[in-house]
């Protein structure tokens, strides 16, 4: 597979191509309204109605889980699912759209690997007269950034409420670190994330001002830039260690599960035991790996996200756009629970 592109490269080609084709001028039953900018209507369809879902990291836990939520409510409405695996090349998300398309597709339900290439396939699926539906991340129909998007350019999206997860993490970080006693002058907090991927930058933000509020406590935050894998935040976060020797105890929270997996496992090798360590998951799909081996570890808990789910919504959303005319909402949320050692295994969370 094709190394991704630098975010920085695979904009510039983005807002080449934007340019070129003319481009001018994204909770448990809670719902806003629709984005007339973004989310623009086709005619509805009479007849079997054709869908392809194309995700990022496909063979993640998570993706694989909202893969067989969608693939169950495509067989109970009788629609025709194709599900594509894009990995983390952005050149293959518009190579798979075109192609998408081409068989035929009545609607699209997309979710980036880099939301630079938004205005690409915004315009594609507008060309060829294609319902588009975002899950999990955002896209824009004007430009490579959808943190500094206009709302009404925002693609219609299905996934979880950044800011509520963020909160959740964040405030079951600050019942933990409570509950530990440790001295705040000894301790640090880290928020570790994939920095040009909007949804992520909201979940940290907002677990940052839970920890703050539920902790009482001045504890100094370092962030994290890393590429939302376990390995790529263990190696950031292992310098980050290295570079703060005085400091007795970790606060761990990202973007995903990888995020914190890999600072977990970043302060193990660096020595730290699990008793000066607080790590709080997004996903559960690795934290859960950390109990079923039955030894001490700095993952407390973990915020249980259900990707089915979510494949489930975005095919139930789309598919009531296309054939009834229904207007998609401007996002839709599912729920989430948050987990730890003692209730993970009825929460129906999955290892992965």
């Amino acid at each position: 597979m094709r190394p991704p592109q630098t975010p920085r490269a695979v904009a510039a080609a983005a807002m080449t191509m934007a340019v070129a084709l003319g481009l001018a001028a994204c909770s448990t039953g809670q719902e806003s309204s629709s984005s007339p900018g973004a989310g623009a209507s086709v005619a509805p369809v009479s007849g079997k109605i054709s869908m392809t879902y194309l995700q990022k990291q496909g063979d993640q836990e998570y993706f694989i889980g909202e893969a067989a939520g969608a693939k169950a409510k495509a067989a109970e409405l009788g629609v025709d699912l194709k599900v594509v695996n894009l990995g983390n090349d952005a050149n293959k998300t518009v190579s798979e759209v075109q192609s998408a398309i081409a068989q035929k597709s009545n609607g699209l339900i997309i979710v980036v690997p880099d939301p630079a290439v938004g205005p690409q396939v915004v315009q594609a699926a507008k060309d060829a007269k294609v319902a588009l539906l975002t899950s999990d991340d955002q896209i824009c129909t004007n430009g490579p950034d959808p943190s500094v998007c206009a709302k009404d350019n925002l693609v219609p999206r299905i996934g979880f409420s950044g800011a509520q997860m963020g909160g959740e993490v964040g405030k079951r970080a600050a019942e933990e670190f409570t509950k530990a006693g440790w001295n705040p002058a000894e301790t640090r907090t880290i928020s570790a994330w994939k920095q040009d991927v909007t949804v992520c930058t909201d979940r940290v933000n907002a677990a940052k001002a839970a920890f703050a509020a539920g902790a009482s406590a001045g504890v100094q935050n370092i962030d994290v830039a890393t590429d939302n894998t376990p390995t790529g935040a263990q190696d950031k976060i292992a310098a980050t260690v290295t570079a703060n020797p005085g400091v007795k105890n970790w606060v761990v929270w990202g973007c995903n599960d990888e995020n914190v997996q890999g600072g977990v496992t970043a302060l193990e090798n660096a020595g730290f035991k699990a008793d000066h360590v607080i790590g709080v998951g997004l996903g559960a799909y690795l934290a859960c790996k950390n109990w079923n081996s039955g030894k001490p570890t700095g993952m407390r808990a973990a915020l249980f996200i259900n990707g089915k789910d979510v494949g489930a919504l975005a095919v139930q959303t789309l598919y009531d756009n296309l054939k009834n005319g229904k207007a998609m909402p401007a996002e839709a949320f599912a729920p989430t629970t948050m987990v730890d050692a003692t209730t993970f295994k009825t929460s129906g969370a999955t290892c992965s």
